[in-house]
């Protein structure tokens, strides 16, 4: 039975944990220069509404070292929904290859391209979610910690579709997750609800806390996250929301808040001067290019699972 990735809630804690020892294997024979072919002759279709630079070239150059191989097909080869419906799309691709990695503008499409398609679909980004983010970034504090049960999380700004993988995952592996967004830029509230909720059934240290100040937030917090105040398919709203987002930028002060030892995260690509400071996002508490290469391991860990035989 083929399976899909669309989002972190379809993953159990002990699939996402699996996922992050197989990268972390993955990882260690790349860096030894040990081959691992185990996609040879499997093809990975690549479908982007949005431009990106992690999540195509991770998948990438992920599918060339696993043996395989990736077919990019840019905003003009397809027009989904335009030139041909979702459905035709996901129908022709799935006699051909056997993977589908979608960016999408709606998480509809995304869906709509998984209900039709016989091969496995994953979520590269929609507006929705972006789960290969997220699961990376996991990978990545445990890499560092040992541990994510018990952490506290300080995401700093937009309750956007990286805030809601976020909030999926600190629910699934008993993070502390406090999420400071400016008011009327909060979360999807059937979201937090759906986290919140799974939090306090879960057991353990499951909390999931939404405040309007990041100073509160930033209180000893184990990693300070945050992503851009304006996203693709935003722009218009750039100067709007420059204004409703002051307060809200990680600074050497907001650091200073935080656990001598905090961990610095933030998705990229990062708008300097912004949401973050150069002086924190190129500081020694930052691993924001460590989060950048994870995205090959633990994507390959993904690729491996869905499509492996």
């Amino acid at each position: 039975m083929k399976k899909d990735l669309l989002s972190i809630k379809d993953l159990a804690a002990s699939e996402i944990e699996a996922l992050s020892v197989l990268a972390a294997d993955l990882k260690e024979q790349q860096r030894k220069g040990i081959g691992h072919p185990f996609l040879a002759g499997k093809t990975l279709a690549m479908i982007f509404e949005k431009p990106s630079l992690r999540t195509r070239v991770t998948f990438d150059v992920g599918m060339a070292q696993l043996g395989g191989r990736a077919l990019y097909l840019a905003p003009g080869d397809i027009r989904l929904g335009e030139r041909e419906a979702v459905k035709d799309v996901a129908r022709n691709l799935d006699r051909w290859v056997d993977g589908i990695v979608a960016r999408t503008f709606s998480h509809l499409t995304i869906e709509e391209l998984a209900r039709h398609a016989a091969v496995p679909v994953i979520n590269g980004l929609s507006d929705l979610t972006h789960p290969c983010q997220v699961l990376a970034d996991l990978f990545t504090i445990w890499e560092r910690r040992g541990r994510l049960g018990g952490l506290r999380v300080a995401y700093i700004g937009d309750g956007n579709n990286v805030c809601h993988s976020w909030l999926y995952g600190a629910a699934r592996m008993g993070i502390e997750l406090v999420a400071a967004c400016p008011k009327g830029y909060e979360p999807d509230g059937r979201i937090l609800a759906a986290a919140r909720r799974e939090a306090e059934t879960s057991g353990g240290r499951m909390t999931i806390t939404l405040l309007h100040d990041p100073r509160q937030a930033a209180q000893g917090a184990d990693v300070l996250y945050t992503d851009v105040w304006t996203s693709m398919g935003q722009e218009a709203e750039w100067a709007k929301r420059r204004r409703d987002f002051q307060g809200f930028q990680v600074d050497a002060a907001l650091v200073h808040l935080a656990k001598p030892d905090v961990l610095v995260m933030h998705c990229l690509p990062a708008h300097r001067g912004e949401e973050i400071t150069d002086e924190v996002l190129d500081g020694p508490r930052s691993i924001v290019y460590d989060q950048a290469e994870n995205r090959l391991h633990l994507q390959k860990a993904i690729l491996m699972t869905l499509l492996g035989d």
